[in-house]
């Protein structure tokens, strides 16, 4: 069943910025990754998916009803956590989670209860002196505190420590358990390759790739890391891999500390391995493909993450091809 489904969703705030045929679909239960660096048009396309924002073409829909027209149905039906946390500053936490009590008709105290005592906040706190942290937690307490069955999550884990990081993962790890459907909008790569099903990254407010998470982490094309301990072993190796260039792909080799890097896909494992067990070999290691390797595939040339442009690109790691949705 489609919670959140866009089509080809476009809103051009002019000079390249905004969001510009974007389509994906979270199908219920699922925790789906919204990959990118601030700027890249996560915000954007979640004010338009809770209806804040009417798109200039396209449309995305919640629970099968369009965004824009049922906003406040929508609102009701959400735990929304927006990047930007805006708090009266004369009211304590206490008080702030009253209004929004009311707001909400709350009268079951048990998900409120359990989330100040996990996310050790101090409800007392006056909201004009709290930190970021604390203005973070709140924020997470009164998002949840109704248990809504669909999670909006903008940038979750902003201004929270390390140590409330991981609390927070743990959190969405036990709502997945209870078959939540999560919408988690990040560029921390650990948050979203730890909780996500699928993740999408988007660049320059479009989608340049969708996956699974498994496919990520289950890949069925493997790159090893091969030390050498002589000269010849070194040379007759590489010699035999370019004869085999049709299942084994040479990606780098190093003369000066006889070092190989192939590629090969899962099927041809053991072919490699019989020819390795010809030669003394000194290391043997899979090079796996990590989230943060593969997302910065897309952006290798782009200045603001220190990115030029890579000559390895049909000869060395970074050049990985996309995976399959």
């Amino acid at each position: 069943m489609e919670i959140i489904k866009a089509e080809n969703l476009t809103k051009d705030y002019g000079h390249n910025r905004g969001i510009f045929d974007v389509s994906f679909l979270v199908e219920k239960g699922e925790v789906f990754g919204f990959l990118g660096p601030n700027g890249a048009g996560k915000s954007t396309t979640i004010r338009h998916m809770m209806g804040f924002s009417k798109p200039q073409s396209g449309n995305i829909y919640m629970f099968g009803k369009e965004s824009f027209k049922n906003y406040s149905e929508i609102m009701n039906s959400v735990g929304y956590l927006p990047g930007e946390i805006a708090l009266p500053n004369s009211d304590n936490g206490q008080d702030f989670i009253n209004v929004m009590k009311k707001l909400r008709h709350l009268k079951d105290k048990k998900m409120l209860n359990y989330l100040i005592d996990k996310f050790k906040f101090n409800p007392m706190l006056e909201t004009k002196k709290m930190s970021l942290g604390d203005k973070r937690k709140l924020a997470i307490i009164v998002a949840f505190m109704h248990d809504p069955d669909v999670l909006v999550l903008d940038e979750p884990t902003s201004g929270l420590d390390p140590i409330m990081q991981q609390v927070f993962i743990d959190f969405i790890k036990e709502e997945k358990k209870r078959g939540k459907t999560i919408f988690l909008s990040s560029h921390i790569f650990n948050e979203v390759e730890e909780t996500c099903d699928r993740i999408a990254i988007i660049k320059d407010g479009k989608i340049v790739s969708t996956f699974k998470t498994t496919n990520l982490k289950h890949n069925q094309n493997k790159t090893f890391d091969i030390v050498f301990k002589k000269q010849d072993d070194f040379n007759n190796f590489v010699e035999q891999i370019k004869k085999e260039k049709k299942i084994i792909e040479l990606k780098e080799h190093n003369e000066n500390n006889l070092t190989v890097k192939v590629l090969v896909n899962d099927t041809n494992i053991n072919k490699l391995i019989e020819i390795i067990s010809k030669f003394n070999v000194v290391e043997f290691n899979e090079d796996k493909l990590t989230l943060q390797e593969y997302f910065m595939n897309f952006y290798k040339e782009d200045k603001d993450f220190g990115g030029v442009p890579d000559e390895r690109d049909n000869k060395g790691r970074k050049s990985h091809k996309r995976l399959q949705k």
